[in-house]
Order: structure tokens, then sequence, then C-alpha cells
């Protein structure tokens, strides 16, 4: 006999990240050679772009990097500052460092269509899959990008 319960667990949270990757690295010999690798290591990458005189956040972008891809999750540039290079820059300097300290060869990110798909087209991303109406009436874009 079974029960299911609903509340949040960080603690069963926890085991069954643990459960499924231990499944992933049993099932799979390109997950079994990762695990025992550097590149199975996730780390955060941070970058922040400061008023000079007084310190204030202008744009910021936060990813992480594993397994030799960096994964843009936030970029924000104030309103302010928008189409003056500043989110092109972050996103340079996120790519340099992680191409270069980390040994990526690949980047992605997910936006949404009123956000900017064109902005990181610009910066050479392909569009690699969307989901219409998530959330209703927005389509999110995946893009994705070989750093050289």
């Amino acid at each position: 006999m079974f029960r299911i319960e609903t509340e949040v667990d960080k603690e069963r949270r926890a085991v069954l990240g643990e459960r499924l990757r231990e499944s992933n690295t049993e099932r799979s010999p390109m997950m079994r050679a990762l695990r025992d690798s550097s590149l199975d290591h996730e780390l955060p990458l941070h970058i922040w772009m400061l008023e000079e005189s007084t310190g204030e956040l202008v744009g910021g972008l936060t990813g992480r990097t594993w397994a030799r891809w960096l994964h843009v999750d936030l970029l924000w540039v104030d309103p302010r500052h928008r189409g003056s290079r500043v989110g092109a820059g972050l996103l340079s300097e996120a790519e340099r460092l992680a191409r270069k300290e980390r040994s990526c060869a690949r980047a992605r990110v997910e936006t949404w269509d009123f956000q900017a798909p064109a902005f990181y087209q610009k910066q050479g991303y392909e569009i690699a899959g969307q989901v219409a109406d998530y959330p209703p009436g927005v389509t999110e874009f995946t893009l994705v990008k070989a750093l050289r």
C-alpha cells in the first residue's frame, strides 16, 4: 500500500535528486564518465556592472558552469543604460571567463519572447528550441552558442 503526500520537503527533494543522479549515472556511459571527471563540478558565475562613482548596480549576470557549458540564469540591465552595450559587455565577460578559466565550449540561456531573444541572437546565439504558452500567452526560447 502507498500514500501520496504533497508538502514541500527539502530532505526528500535532496534524496530524490541523488537517486536520479545515481540512476542517470548507471544508465548512461557518458554521464558515468562525466561523474568521474572534474567537469562534474557546478560552479556559480556572477558578473556585476557598477557605476564607478556611486557603486550603484547598472547591470548583472548570474549563471553557472557545468560539463563545459555556461548556463546564463539571469541577465538584467538598468533601463537607463539599455542600448549602451552593458548587456553585451556582461555576456561577453561571462563567456570569456567560462571559456578561458573554466574550459567551457558552449553556452545556453532561456528567455521569453518579450525579453531578449533578438539580443542573444545578435550576440551569436541560435534558437535551439521553444515552448509556446509558457506562461500562457508567452513563448520561452532556449538559445545556444559555441564559445570560441
